[in-house]
């Protein structure tokens, strides 16, 4: 039988990600997102996703042999999209402003300045193909972003303003 005293104890490599977890700065911005998305009928941006984020950028780190550690990984899913909430009260757009209290959350948590940049980078450049470049990190952050999203399940498809181009037909993108 588990010890239930160390139930929340979290591996080594992921202590950092449980220093971002509880964060105030995190903590707000998942409350303002949360309650600003609260009667959205298209995706959100709440835990579900970003964690769907962070494990498919992983598993694609694996597949593709990239070598990312696995909590520089899921730091950059549950932070590309942190700053939505400015988006959505003061118009900034959400890969700048995540880009910004992303880089503070980090400094906070005990990321190596390398690894801040790296991380920051792929935030500012998730949003497309053409922004991720020839950069594996972005391109694996960008990936799994898209592929996160069930376009092809979504009752609200005919409504969403995306192109159809852009919406994920498929479980692989």
């Amino acid at each position: 039988m588990k010890n239930l005293e160390n139930y929340n104890q979290i591996p080594g490599d992921m202590e950092r990600v449980q220093r971002i977890l509880c964060h105030p700065e995190f903590k707000k911005s998942m409350e303002e997102i949360r309650i600003l998305e609260k009667d959205r009928i298209f995706c959100c941006h709440g835990m579900e996703h970003l964690l769907d984020v962070a494990r498919i950028a992983y598993i694609d780190n694996l597949e593709q042999a990239y070598g990312y550690p696995k909590d520089v990984v899921y730091a950059a899913g549950l932070l590309h999209d942190v700053g939505k909430y400015l988006q959505y009260r003061e118009g900034i757009p959400h890969h700048i402003s995540s880009e910004v209290i992303a880089r503070q959350i980090l400094e906070d948590t005990g990321y190596s300045a390398e690894e801040i940049e790296m991380i920051c980078f792929g935030i500012l450049n998730h949003r497309s193909l053409e922004d991720a470049g020839e950069d594996g990190f972005c391109r694996m952050l960008y990936r799994a972003d898209k592929i996160s999203r069930a376009c092809y399940a979504c009752s609200a498809s005919e409504k969403c303003h995306w192109s159809e181009e852009k919406k994920t037909v498929g479980v692989i993108a």
